[in-house]
């Protein structure tokens, strides 16, 4: 049996009834967020150090916009601070348009320039186990008040929110609730996480596979049965160039339409992800696959000091938005329910070594997409290389050599992959059937 945790999307039935608290609770998560800002960029100017969600929890512990959530959900508000100021301070040095986390809020001005309000957004509340009662039988949960809009006697100190979710849902073991607020549509929904448990599926076969992440193409497979895949990122680079872009023209970065973007974004990234991970296990499971050898690219962004690497304006921009070990986590996850085990080998020469005949040379890949080894005469796709080497995991030894597979290897598979494109209506189709649309 394998945990897992779901995540079901559902229609708030009494909107109406708990629509003013959910704002109460949404603005105050937006004020928080906006305090804890402030906290952490002070902290910043003062020390050059950026406090962790701990320390925020502790500082802040006290603060009146700390008690206009439940204590839990309060600290969830800080842990996304944090981890936002932590994704800011690894790209700063390698992308000139990093900015800091903003503040959540758009103010307005007068004729003479003078502000006259400001409007905070409704952020996203997460409700952890603490603050949720559960009536399964009825569809409801009572979701706690923060104690600064506990006004009502004591049986109204929460939220009482029915919902409805699409039909075949059970909601089972719920560990959390958020509440989101759709701007397309104007009004609440939630999205409930539930833990459940699955079996997994019989190993497929004894065969390894091996995965090589990169920025041009997002993967190369290669397979034991002398077959490799090619799936480029174009639809992920598309949307790196155009959604920044649109982001940058909105007039506030908190705004609607900006936080709009950032969330159709995330969704058609979320999307690509899920999409290709279930097309390579799929692929796996009817090549007999037991077991994914995948690239462990821990330490990309640094070099050998620990400072981060400059790939240029275009590649920075790709590097930073190239979610890898998210990725990672998606296929782990996929592969398991169907018995297939992900492992993290080392990358290290993978890149520069003959899969062929063990030649290691960093000069040996002459341009992209190429690779010529000088010693063996074979020309092949320098990325389906990587993935055979990891597929051979050359560093399981200390072996300067590839392990050898046997045989006389033809090079025909090695130059020329399968090639599959995402579709965002089909998934991933083979590159000849594949009609591309813009963002």
């Amino acid at each position: 049996m394998l945990e897992v945790h779901r995540t079901h999307r559902a229609k708030i039935s009494n909107h109406s009834q708990v629509e003013d608290s959910l704002d109460l609770h949404g603005w105050s998560a937006s004020k928080l967020w906006n305090v804890a800002n402030y906290h952490s960029r002070q902290v910043w100017e003062d020390s050059g150090e950026i406090p962790d969600h701990d320390v925020l929890k502790d500082e802040l512990k006290g603060h009146t916009k700390y008690k206009g959530l439940h204590s839990q959900s309060s600290q969830r508000v800080l842990e996304e601070l944090a981890e936002a100021f932590n994704s800011w301070y690894g790209k700063r040095k390698s992308d000139s348009r990093a900015n800091p986390p903003g503040y959540r809020k758009k103010n307005y001005y007068d004729s003479k320039g003078r502000r006259v309000h400001e409007e905070h957004p409704r952020s996203t509340v997460t409700w952890k186990q603490n603050g949720i009662r559960h009536d399964t039988k009825n569809n409801r949960v009572r979701l706690s008040k923060g104690a600064n809009h506990k006004e009502h006697p004591r049986a109204w100190e929460y939220i009482l929110v029915e919902y409805e979710t699409r039909p075949g849902v059970t909601v089972e073991n719920l560990q959390q609730v958020r509440a989101v607020y759709d701007r397309a549509k104007s009004q609440w929904e939630l999205h409930l996480v539930c833990k459940d448990e699955i079996e997994t599926s019989p190993v497929p076969g004894n065969e390894t596979a091996g995965i090589d992440l990169g920025i041009c193409n997002f993967a190369a497979v290669a397979y034991s049965t002398e077959e490799a895949d090619l799936y480029p990122g174009n639809r992920l680079k598309q949307d790196g160039y155009y959604f920044p872009k649109e982001i940058a023209k909105c007039d506030d970065s908190g705004g609607e339409t900006a936080t709009r973007l950032h969330d159709k974004w995330s969704e058609r990234r979320t999307h690509f992800f899920h999409s290709l991970a279930k097309h390579i296990v799929e692929k796996c499971i009817e090549r007999g696959v037991g077991r994914i050898n995948v690239g462990k690219l821990a330490g990309i962004r640094e070099d050998e000091s620990g400072e981060s690497k400059n790939w240029g304006r275009h590649g920075n921009l790709d590097l930073h938005g190239w979610a890898f070990d998210r990725f990672t986590s998606i296929l782990a996850y996929k592969a398991k329910v169907e018995g297939i085990e992900v492992v993290e080998v080392s990358e290290r020469a993978t890149s520069k070594t003959c899969c062929v005949c063990g030649m290691e040379d960093e000069n040996q890949r002459v341009k992209r997409g190429l690779y010529v080894c000088e010693e063996c005469d074979a020309a092949f796709n320098a990325d389906v290389n990587g993935a055979e080497n990891i597929r051979l995991d050359l560093n399981q030894s200390n072996s300067e050599s590839v392990p050898s597979s046997g045989g006389d290897r033809s090079t025909g598979w090695l130059a020329q992959p399968g090639v599959y494109l995402h579709d965002l209506s089909s998934g991933f189709q083979p590159q000849e059937q594949v009609v591309d649309c813009k963002p």
